[in-house]
C-alpha cells in the first residue's frame, strides 16, 4: 500500500481532545491488517536504510509500531516507559508540556555499546516527548540514528525540531493544521 492508502485509513475526529483539536486517530489503521502490515513494512525499510541496531518506542502507542518493527528485523525492542512501569532502577528524564511536565523511563541496561537506535511513535506534533526520550536514550548509550513516525503535523514544527538536534525524522504521511 502506498503512503496515500495509508493515510485513508487514518479516521480523524474532531474536538478531540477538546474543542478545535482534529484528533488522527490510528486505530483504524492499525485495524486493517493489510494497512498496518504495510505501515510496519515502510518503517522497517527506513529503520534498516538507518542501520538500526535496536529500535525503541515511545509508550503507549510507539509500542504498536516499535515492537512490530523490531520484530520483523529481527531487532531488540527498547520500551520507553512512563514512570513507574520498569521493575529496575531506571534512566529518567522530564520534559516540559503545554501545561506542566512529565518524565519518561528506560532501563539503563536496554542499550549496550553505543547501538544505532531508531526512535519510533504514532505522531509527532510539538516533539516534547520525542526529544525527551532522545536524550534518556543517548543517556543510556545509544545513538539516535533516526526518529520514525506514522503521522507527522507538521504545522507544529516537531520533526523539524528533531532534525535541529541532529536526529534525521521522518513519517510515512502528515496532516496539515493541529
Amino acid at each position: 500500500m502506498t503512503p496515500g492508502e495509508l493515510k485513508a485509513l487514518v479516521r480523524t475526529i474532531p474536538d478531540f481532545p477538546k474543542p478545535g483539536i482534529l484528533f488522527r486517530d490510528i486505530t483504524t489503521l492499525i485495524g486493517h491488517g493489510q494497512g498496518f502490515a504495510a505501515a510496519v513494512g515502510l518503517m522497517a525499510d527506513k529503520a534498516r536504510e538507518a542501520g538500526a541496531e535496536a529500535i525503541a518506542g515511545i509508550e503507549a502507542r510507539g509500542f504498536i509500531f516499535g515492537a512490530a518493527v523490531a520484530a520483523r528485523l529481527g531487532l531488540p525492542f527498547v520500551p520507553v516507559r512512563k514512570p513507574g512501569k520498569l521493575p529496575v532502577p531506571v534512566l529518567a528524564m522530564d520534559y516540559a508540556l503545554e501545561y506542566g511536565t512529565d518524565t519518561l523511563e528506560v532501563d539503563p541496561g536496554a542499550i549496550h555499546d553505543d547501538k544505532a537506535v531508531v526512535l519510533i511513535d504514532d505522531l509527532i506534533a510539538t516533539g516534547g516527548t520525542a526529544l525527551a526520550a532522545v536524550q534518556l536514550l543517548r543517556s543510556a548509550g545509544g545513538t539516535v540514528t533516526r526518529a520514525l513516525f506514522a503521522i507527522d503535523l507538521p504545522d507544529l514544527g516537531g520533526a523539524e525540531r528533531l532534525r535541529t538536534a541532529g536526529v534525521p525524522a521522518d513519517a510515512l504521511m502528515a496532516f496539515e493544521g493541529h
